[in-house]
């Protein structure tokens, strides 16, 4: 019987039967550079723990309800935007989650926000936050469906729980009553306990009067306000560069002589 069929049972045993796939690699190192107990033991836990920690990381992006795995390097900065980079930077040292404070990045549309909304999150799943992604139209229609199945506080309670959550494209439309009441209530309940990343098509002095009640919107804006970093991004929409049509226009523009054109 080899070494690594007698370790085999343990390995499963003590539910440590991934350190297999690379047991026998392993052996052929500690063999050729006449490795020491310790030394080759040091390297077969070093695996292990790198293999859960890239697991732990996965299982955590896939509750956080990313639409995309969006990262901060991978954005295109030769798109024609303007945004303050230094907000954008000192947002990104996740500083603003120790204090429990917000981030709220406004612009048209197509210029990037939940990408940099999405790519903020990534960040923070990085270094072991717990994130919550969702659009704020789905969000209202979650609640409802809640109260129809009388699951809404342990609903409501979800949105409570992550260290950031992430609204994305709020203030499409106006809000009803009672989606004016639940987010007042939300806002209320993770004010100075955690922290929100919003976005927004509009500018955040127009989110007043979304709110059906001004004076419900008056005391969740002031504090959510007040607790932000305001990132605005301008410019024209992103996606158009990534259009069929804009993509055989800039083939054609580049492929006619000057005397043409």
């Amino acid at each position: 019987m080899t070494t690594t069929a007698e370790l085999t049972p343990l390995l499963k045993r003590l539910k440590l039967g991934r350190m297999l796939d690379t047991l026998p690699e392993r052996l052929a190192l500690a063999r050729r550079d006449q490795l020491d107990y310790a030394a080759f033991l040091q390297i077969l836990l070093a695996d292990e723990i790198a293999r859960r920690d890239s697991r732990s990381l996965e299982l955590h992006l896939q509750s956080a309800g990313f639409e995309q795995l969006c990262r901060l390097e991978d954005f295109d900065w030769t798109a024609a935007i303007t945004v303050n980079r230094r907000i954008l930077d000192t947002v990104f040292s996740l500083d603003f989650l120790r204090r429990h404070e917000h981030v709220i990045m406004a612009g048209p549309v197509g210029v990037g926000k939940s990408f940099l909304a999405q790519a903020l999150g990534y960040a923070a799943v990085r270094t072991g936050h717990s994130v919550r992604f969702i659009r704020a139209d789905a969000f209202f229609r979650t609640l409802a469906q809640a109260r129809i199945d009388h699951t809404l506080e342990k609903t409501f309670r979800s949105f409570l729980t992550p260290d950031l959550l992430i609204l994305d494209d709020f203030g499409l439309q106006r809000l009803g009553a009672q989606q004016s009441t639940d987010l007042y209530e939300l806002i209320i309940a993770r004010h100075r306990q955690s922290s929100f990343v919003i976005t927004s098509n509009r500018a955040v002095d127009e989110w007043l009067g979304l709110f059906d009640d001004p004076i419900l919107g008056n005391s969740a804006l002031d504090r959510l306000a007040n607790a932000s970093y305001q990132i605005v991004i301008e410019g024209t929409s992103y996606r158009q560069r990534l259009s069929p049509h804009r993509r055989k226009e800039d083939r054609k523009a580049v492929l006619t002589p000057p005397e043409q054109k």
